[in-house]
């Protein structure tokens, strides 16, 4: 690990990775839509399902890949299990970047651009 120039030490190759998948999971936008559900508060699969517009199975197994990667917990409630995000940095992240490109969808000189995948 070396300073980059601006007095910061660069992060472990593994946390760069494990960032890189935390970051991959969020490019689905049903998991992003999950998670920006999530960060206004905590709710059931039933109504996460309802809310993204998605099935219940496949929901839960979004659900599932965003709680393997420590993203959102879950607790039982009854017979339902109850979905929330228990990081507030990660609550901030999403809707900082869900909230900003908002904002620039309603400005007509800047529009969202897609990125899209080039090969080389």
């Amino acid at each position: 690990m070396g300073e980059n120039g601006g007095g910061f030490e660069d992060p472990p190759a593994e946390v760069l990775a494990a960032a890189a998948g935390a970051f991959g999971l969020l490019a689905s936008s049903v998991r992003l839509h999950l998670m920006w559900a999530l960060s206004q508060g905590e709710s059931d699969v039933t109504h996460l399902a309802d809310r993204v517009g998605g099935a219940l199975p496949a929901v839960s197994q979004h659900l599932a890949k965003l709680k393997l990667a420590g993203l959102v917990l879950a607790r039982r409630e009854g017979r339902r299990q109850v979905y929330y995000i228990d990081d507030p940095d990660v609550v901030t992240l999403v809707r900082v970047m869900v909230g900003q490109l908002t904002a620039r969808s309603h400005q007509a000189a800047a529009p969202i651009r897609l990125l899209h995948r080039t090969s080389g």
